[in-house]
């Protein structure tokens, strides 16, 4: 195994990870979820920091790591739906965004345009998603009772960011196409 690698296999795991921790809160081991879901992130922020540090930043690594992060998102939004925890109109938004911004960055990918990969907006709605999962999780498996529901807001200031990104790569990318048919 080459050292270069090692960030992508990071993101690998954390494919793998997925059905677990979808499974997990499906089961209502909401626990386990959180664990499992942190060793995700964790797994994140490490393949993140050794691909900087080292130069070992890929296209095909810069295609999969927000992919994963997209998959991790997706699906425990949607095990929280079916649970009841998580409104279902919350996760089609997200799913109907992250659906758009992965068919879009395929297309471009496939057409050797650009390399679409994440920008502070998009890693921004992502870390609100995840606070405001992990919220739910802990505040579902102790069973606290808060009559601010923290989890409910987070998901909104998420949701505002989510659609703030989507806005925002839409630009970008709009952008870009002038930038590219100026200089020819």
């Amino acid at each position: 195994m080459k050292k270069e690698n090692i960030p992508n296999i990071l993101t690998i795991v954390r494919f793998i990870l997925i059905p677990f921790i979808f499974m997990s809160v499906l089961s209502r081991q909401l626990l386990l979820a959180l664990i499992i879901f942190t060793i995700s992130a964790l797994t994140d922020v490490l393949d993140g920091y050794i691909a900087r540090k080292y130069n070992y930043i890929t296209d095909i690594g810069k295609l999969l790591d927000p992919l994963a992060d997209k998959l991790t998102q997706i699906s425990l939004l949607l095990s929280l739906s079916i649970l009841g925890i998580l409104p279902w109109w919350i996760f089609l938004i997200v799913f109907i965004k992250e659906l758009l911004m992965v068919v879009s960055a395929s297309v471009l990918y496939s057409k050797k345009d650009v390399v679409v990969y994440s920008k502070w907006y998009g890693k921004l709605a992502t870390t609100l998603f995840y606070l405001a999962i992990v919220s739910s999780l802990i505040i579902n498996q102790f069973n606290i009772s808060i009559s601010f529901k923290i989890d409910l807001y987070l998901y909104y200031l998420a949701i505002l960011a989510t659609i703030f990104s989507l806005i925002m790569y839409g630009i970008n990318f709009k952008i870009s196409k002038i930038i590219k048919t100026l200089k020819k």
